[in-house]
């Protein structure tokens, strides 16, 4: 098995594809050996590319308002227990500003699927946020849209669409999610945003209820036939007011893993280091940076309404101010050896 490995890792390394049964082996047969390998092999690969760049995104989150029901998430429309909101028009302007002064030059708002802010209030909100700040690029992560929608915010000046299809396994996906959400729509939409040029991020939780190694497999392979320009992968976490409260956590060590394989498969992606893995364990989003990431994402929303925004229990980074919370994570990326760049972070050309 360890020559088979060897060969897998080569044949990864060399950009060939590689058969679900290969990612698979991969992932059931790991070890510490191997994750360094994988880590070392990751980190020459987006060393070559982006040197010892990290990337840094300002994260809004605006709204969380959602009609969606996903059996995960702690903002799912159940759960009555969550105080909602909605960030104002000149709210999200003034959090934009604040970022910018900050050093920020890509500027992320991500919210439920809240049908308050249909395609006339975000077509708004994104060509303002271009017209006062041309140098700046903008990533919208508002989920499931039709295309004609998608259409409206490319031509608002959105450059960059996040949408995680948090599995890859059709039979996986549904009991992650009710009846009437359906994994063909989201892969449909992934599809959509690429025709549309938007630079497009996927992405899946690692240790979700009911995953499988053969699932995670999928999801890799997933990946390297989308090609996206993005991979958000994180360890799942349950929250106390959702179906899934008394289920596992994820792991942070196959988090890692797994962004090494991610990077070996697209080398020039942009792989963040997720706040759920700093969540999950200590330094989490550093060991992400040492597994091959290069974003990371800290929070421009109001402190305000931070704790509010609770996908899942125990989120990091809900009480720092803006200044703050950036400050903190320059001096954590600096002392593993990296540096955190004023920069709209666009994926490089190889």
């Amino acid at each position: 098995m360890k020559i088979e490995i060897q060969k897998i890792i080569r044949k990864l390394e060399n950009k060939h594809s590689l058969s679900k049964k290969e990612y698979f082996t991969l992932i059931h047969y790991r070890n510490p050996a191997i994750a360094d390998t994988l880590r070392e092999k990751a980190l020459a690969a987006r060393k070559a590319i982006y040197g010892n760049k990290v990337f840094i995104r300002g994260l809004i989150e605006f709204t969380n308002i959602c009609k969606n029901d996903c059996y995960y998430c702690g903002i799912r429309k159940s759960n009555s227990s969550c105080h909602r909101y909605r960030l104002t028009r000149q709210q999200i302007l003034t959090c934009v500003k604040e970022g910018y002064q900050l050093g920020f030059r890509t500027f992320v708002l991500q919210g439920g699927e809240d049908p308050f802010f249909n395609d006339e209030k975000l077509f708004d909100i994104v060509s303002t946020i271009k017209s006062l700040y041309p140098d700046c690029a903008v990533t919208l992560s508002v989920g499931e849209r039709t295309k004609k929608s998608y259409e409206k915010l490319r031509l608002a000046g959105a450059d960059r669409y996040l949408l995680r299809h948090e599995t890859a396994v059709n039979s996986h996906y549904k009991k992650l999610h009710p009846k009437y959400q359906k994994l063909s729509v989201r892969k449909k939409c992934l599809r959509n945003l690429k025709k549309l040029g938007f630079a497009t991020g996927a992405g899946f939780m690692v240790g979700s209820p009911f995953q499988t190694e053969k699932d995670l497999a999928a999801d890799l392979k997933f990946i390297e036939k989308l090609q996206p320009e993005m991979c958000g992968i994180g360890p799942f976490i349950p929250h106390q007011a959702t179906p899934f409260r008394d289920f596992p956590a994820g792991s942070a060590e196959l988090t890692c893993y797994l962004l090494s394989i991610i990077r070996l498969i697209k080398p020039n992606i942009l792989l963040p280091a997720t706040t759920a893995l700093g969540t999950v364990a200590e330094n989490g989003r550093e060991k992400g940076i040492l597994s091959g990431a290069n974003v990371v994402m800290p929070n421009l929303s109001p402190v305000s309404v931070r704790k509010d925004y609770s996908l899942y229990d125990n989120k990091i980074c809900t009480g720092e101010e803006s200044a703050q919370c950036r400050f903190c994570l320059d001096k954590k990326i600096a002392a593993i050896g990296y540096e955190t760049v004023i920069d709209r972070g666009d994926i490089a050309s190889v």
